[in-house]
């Protein structure tokens, strides 16, 4: 049994959203394909997803100086106790689904803040003695789901920077579903989304 983080990035659901449909009919296949897999969906628009920020940094450097966990502020204690959560749950995961639109060549902003929390030294990567740096979660598997309006053909700085980061932390095996230029060309918007269920299907059997 592998478990399986499937992390949407979208505010808008399936009806509405073309990345959530593809990623709908990926779940919808996998779970067929692999009923005894344990699937958490982890919405990042329904959920408080914390950004790296003065109470996170504050707490980080009175932790690193010894204080206690209790003495830091109700603040610090609630923002550290969530930033660990999304790593432990990235970590406990064997399979990864990352589902977001492309918005100004980026990735949403929550996507970002969530990404931050699984990049933590010494869990997902560490410095080795020359200073640089080893991924440790090289047997994870990733799936990116991505849609554009424009055409860019993964030169897009979104999907490099997952890649880049993913391969940071050793991973692999990192697959894509891409639809993209849908609004460039609108006419054969339907035939690209359906050549992108083609695959959400497949992979939905084989990732």
């Amino acid at each position: 049994m592998a478990r399986v983080l499937i992390v949407r990035s979208h505010p808008l659901d399936a009806r509405a959203s073309r990345t959530m449909r593809l990623t709908a009919i990926f779940e919808e296949e996998y779970r067929r394909h692999h009923p005894k897999d344990e699937i958490t969906n982890l919405n990042l628009y329904e959920v408080a997803i914390p950004e790296i920020d003065l109470d996170l940094l504050n707490g980080w450097n009175e932790l690193g100086e010894g204080v206690p966990f209790i003495h830091l502020s109700i603040a610090e204690q609630a923002k550290i106790t969530l930033f660990k959560h999304y790593t432990e749950q990235f970590v406990a995961a064997d399979k990864v689904v990352i589902a977001n639109p492309l918005w100004n060549l980026q990735v949403p902003t929550r996507l970002k803040a969530w990404i931050d929390t699984i990049n933590v030294a010494g869990v997902t990567f560490r410095y080795n003695d020359d200073g640089t740096a080893v991924g440790l979660v090289p047997g994870k598997k990733i799936l990116h789901i991505q849609t554009a309006g424009g055409i860019f053909r993964g030169a897009d700085p979104a999907n490099q920077y997952l890649r880049t980061i993913f391969g940071f932390l050793g991973v692999q095996s990192f697959e894509e579903i891409v639809a993209e230029g849908m609004d460039f060309d609108p006419e054969h918007a339907e035939d690209i989304m359906n050549e992108a269920a083609e695959r959400a299907l497949l992979l939905g059997q084989s990732f």
